[in-house]
């Protein structure tokens, strides 16, 4: 009877076992928050094909836009935790928390952790023929012309919200602030003249400042990047408080089978996708910065979400900016 039971017990250890290890055996969905082509689109595109070479299944991104990211990240939340369905989103995760007051999800504990992906610098730039040539004009420029100078931003929790929060709050000047759904129309109104000047990813508007198209001004990165060598960081310009960086975070539904089979399974993917040639040049030439092998794991990705959270919630607060 006892052998009976003991080689039932190992018979549904092995199948576990096997389980696991067979994990991803169908294609694995990303769900990205934003619009096709945005920054973060482009970082999870490059990340998934990497990814998807590793897991030997397909990696498909699902752009699921709306509410500065947070219907996307409520989607993942309530999907089944088994491992194929993912969320990448980045640093409105944290900010979300606060600006949204009826938030569908727990920020904190709605998801598990697959780790940290990357950090983008964001570069405050303008329309071409927009008058100030430099940082110091430009913030003088603005200051003397708040009521008529226009700043665009992608929506309420989006990278380039934030930064314009950032700034404003640097220079100690309100301005009249355009919001669009989504970097692209903010982009293409910029390109057109019909605003004067936004932050954006350096991930979105590398190739615009080095076509010429638009101007730009000053980097939130802590020195200069490769990318854009002719553009100031803000720590040298006397501006370290306005130095900082959209990350971007991978999640999975919380419940989702761990350490074995998907979350560990996917963490190892990430670090390795994180080491590819193609990812390291895409992302280098993007002015972004890959997230160390230590630094893509649940536990740096949590302490990280915790501390931004922290971070933000004060500054929010103070300039009262809210979304239902």
């Amino acid at each position: 009877m006892w052998k009976m039971i003991a080689a039932a017990f190992a018979a549904m250890l092995a199948t576990a076992s096997a389980a696991a290890q067979d994990y991803p055996t169908q294609s694995i969905t990303i769900v990205v928050p934003f619009a096709a082509g945005g920054p973060t689109d482009t970082v999870a595109r490059l990340v998934g094909e990497a990814m998807s070479k590793d897991l030997g299944q397909q990696v498909v991104i699902e752009n699921v836009t709306g509410a500065g990211g947070t219907i996307g990240a409520a989607r993942v939340a309530n999907a089944e935790p088994d491992g194929y369905t993912l969320l990448l989103y980045h640093i409105g995760m944290a900010t979300s928390a606060t600006l949204y007051r009826n938030l569908p999800y727990d920020t904190l504990n709605a998801f598990d952790y697959v780790g940290l992906v990357n950090e983008v610098p964001m570069v405050v730039v303008a329309r071409k023929d927009f008058e100030p040539t430099d940082f110091a004009s430009l913030v003088d420029y603005v200051k003397a012309n708040k009521d008529t100078v226009t700043y665009a931003n992608a929506g309420i929790g989006s990278g380039s919200h934030l930064c314009g929060m950032l700034f404003m709050s640097t220079i100690g000047t309100q301005l009249t602030t355009v919001p669009y759904q989504g970097t692209g129309p903010a982009m293409t109104d910029l390109l057109g003249g019909q605003v004067d000047f936004m932050c954006d990813q350096t991930t979105n508007a590398t190739n615009q400042i080095q076509t010429g198209a638009i101007k730009a001004y000053v980097t939130t990165a802590p020195k200069r990047i490769a990318a854009l060598p002719e553009i100031p960081a803000a720590a040298e310009l006397g501006q370290k408080e306005f130095e900082f960086g959209v990350w971007h975070g991978l999640y999975a539904p919380k419940g989702t089978p761990a350490p074995a089979p998907a979350i560990e399974r996917l963490t190892a993917s990430l670090q390795l996708a994180l080491k590819d040639p193609v990812v390291l040049e895409r992302f280098g030439a993007l002015g972004a910065t890959a997230s160390t092998a230590e630094e893509a794991t649940p536990a740096a990705l949590k302490a990280k979400l915790e501390a931004e959270i922290a971070r933000w919630k004060p500054l929010i607060e103070a300039a009262g900016v809210y979304a239902d």
